[in-house]
């Protein structure tokens, strides 16, 4: 929902801007197969009944559905996603990592794809026009591993705990699902002015830490 307002927001405003993605794991520890669904999970964290878990997702999913985007909780398949990101940095050094984790995100949220399956992975790395040779040998090594282990790291250096997270040119910090205009009004005041300012979400979305994410009721 984040980077969906984050695009909008920059087609909003009159000036040129580079989206880089960064790696960032919710739950390093994640299985790579995970038995539980995402309502399990949510229950067992928060102390809350699975019908409860069930209808808190589904107001995230209607607020998605608001952005353009369709999130189907049912059928999601959780996973580990270390080696995910390791193809989207894969993706980075061949000039596709915008394509790359756009896919990603399409296969884990909308079309229920187990996005730790390597399988899975080459498959869609060559949808997005990578080799498919080279993403299966580099995701039978341990390649690319330490490039997202910086990228966690320099997240921790900033003080980044949860998703989604924007840092603005090192100078705006914006954490939670932000209204479009909110990042409208960063972009515009990082272009004319030096300094940071953390804001924090205002619209009720849903905000994710590395214990899970808190589901807002509405």
């Amino acid at each position: 929902m984040g980077k969906k307002r984050l695009e909008d927001a920059i087609k909003q405003v009159d000036y040129p801007i580079e989206v880089t993605y960064r790696c960032f794991e919710l739950d390093p520890h994640m299985d790579r197969d995970v038995k539980e669904s995402i309502y399990e999970k949510l229950a067992k964290k928060y102390g809350m009944s699975i019908d409860d878990a069930r209808a808190n997702s589904q107001n995230v999913a209607q607020t998605a559905k608001a952005a353009g985007l369709d999130f189907q909780f049912d059928t999601m398949i959780l996973t580990n996603t270390f080696d995910a990101h390791r193809v989207t940095m894969y993706a980075k050094k061949h000039g596709k990592m915008r394509e790359m984790t756009e896919r990603l995100l399409q296969a884990y949220f909308t079309e229920s794809k187990h996005i730790g399956n390597h399988e899975t992975l080459t498959e869609l790395a060559a949808e997005v026009g990578l080799n498919r040779d080279e993403v299966a040998a580099m995701l039978a090594s341990d390649e690319l591993a330490d490039d997202v282990r910086a990228d966690e790291k320099t997240a921790q250096q900033y003080g980044v705990t949860g998703v989604p997270f924007f840092l603005l040119n090192k100078k705006y910090a914006l954490t939670g699902a932000q209204p479009t205009e909110v990042f409208v009004q960063a972009l515009k005041q990082v272009i004319a002015e030096d300094g940071i300012t953390v804001l924090n979400g205002q619209d009720g979305g849903a905000i994710c830490d590395d214990d899970g994410c808190e589901i807002p009721e509405k």
